[in-house]
């Protein structure tokens, strides 16, 4: 549900299958508020895409009802659906100048001359391109390019704008300085925005809430800090951020503490998402939450680690140790003093709080 209790946009019990036998989007209820941004985030072939899809019209759903302010919109056609949509390829009209991609769909609205100018002159502004008006397409760089795309999917003002993977053709730096325009265009607006990514970063820095598609189901719907610091299942915590994990069988179960017996050690965690004693667990730590050399009983988890390899990545050196089994356990050591004194093949200790690492679903 929408956390105002209001959905502006709505999806009841929706289906899509495309051969009539396997379903590429299950069951799906969502309630997105209005001004929300909410970001569908999975790997491909997940069902995100076709969910935005059967937003926009341009798939049917195969079961339930999808509605937009109260309407259902199954069966309204998706020019008639008041939303504007922004794609990775821009699909800008290439034989048009910037200006005149914008007044295209006013034009289609009818609106006058002088309103067309003006929406057009306010858009361009708005994502600081009122001087190129004037070019055409194949004249801007590519970060350019989006923001006529952005620009053309807001200048009619839609109750609702789609937003499908629209920086993945861009570089690293401007796909950042983009997320950020985007956010603040939204922030400003108060539009509803409904964007899909598989770029867990992406998903982090702008939406109000993520939801994260696995085989088309939603495997957990949060805000982007609940998301990353209390993963639901074992396909959230390993997709959402880098998480160390650990594979064990529960000793027993108390008091929200799981104990599990991971490659002969006992671990300490908290029982999130746990069967009973002799069942299966995932335990997930992130990198960040070890503490290197803890001192003697300073906490309920301290294993002996040995180093295996160190990456210097300016303000923090990634560290991976053999621990509990894993020899793929990292920890971010910060270059606080300029200099980490371990070394690959040293034997160290590591140590975490119970409520840092989560017991989870056996992945």
């Amino acid at each position: 549900m929408a956390e105002n209790g209001t959905a502006f946009v709505r999806f009841v019990d929706v289906q899509k299958s495309y051969d009539g036998e396997t379903l590429v989007v299950k069951n799906l209820n969502l309630d997105i508020a209005q001004g929300e941004f909410v970001t569908m985030l999975g790997p491909s072939g997940s069902g995100k895409t076709t969910c935005l899809m059967m937003l926009a019209g341009f798939e049917t759903a195969t079961h339930g009802e999808i509605f937009l302010d109260g309407t259902p919109i199954n069966n309204v056609p998706p020019h008639k659906r008041d939303i504007g949509m922004v794609f990775q390829n821009y699909a800008l009209f290439p034989h048009m100048t910037v200006a005149e991609n914008l007044a295209f769909p006013l034009q289609v609205r009818k609106l006058s001359r002088g309103e067309t100018e003006d929406r057009v002159k306010k858009a361009l502004d708005m994502v600081q391109l009122g001087e190129f008006g004037a070019r055409r397409p194949a004249q801007l760089s590519g970060g350019q390019q989006q923001r006529v795309a952005l620009a053309r999917a807001l200048v009619f003002e839609p109750k609702l704008v789609l937003m499908d993977e629209p920086l993945g053709a861009l570089d690293k730096q401007l796909r950042e300085t983009m997320q950020y325009e985007i956010k603040h265009i939204h922030e400003s607006l108060g539009v509803t925005v409904v964007y899909v990514t598989h770029d867990q970063t992406e998903a982090l820095t702008m939406s109000d809430r993520v939801a994260v598609f696995n085989d088309g189901i939603i495997q957990q719907l949060a805000p982007p800090v609940d998301l990353y610091e209390q993963p639901e299942n074992s396909f959230v915590a390993q997709f959402i951020g880098e998480n160390n994990k650990l594979s064990g069988r529960i000793a027993s179960v108390e008091d929200n503490v799981c104990v599990a017996e991971v490659a002969g050690s006992t671990v300490r965690a908290l029982a999130v998402n746990v069967g009973g004693a002799g069942e299966a667990t995932t335990l997930s730590l992130r990198p960040e939450r070890v503490f290197i050399e803890p001192d003697e009983g300073a906490l309920p988890n301290i294993f002996e680690a040995k180093v295996k390899e160190l990456i210097f990545l300016g303000d923090h050196v990634r560290t991976r140790l053999d621990v509990c089994g894993n020899d793929e356990f990292i920890v971010k050591v910060p270059n606080a003093s300029g200099h980490v004194h371990l070394r690959p093949g040293a034997t160290t200790r590591v140590g975490w709080q119970i409520e840092d690492c989560r017991a989870l679903d056996a992945a």
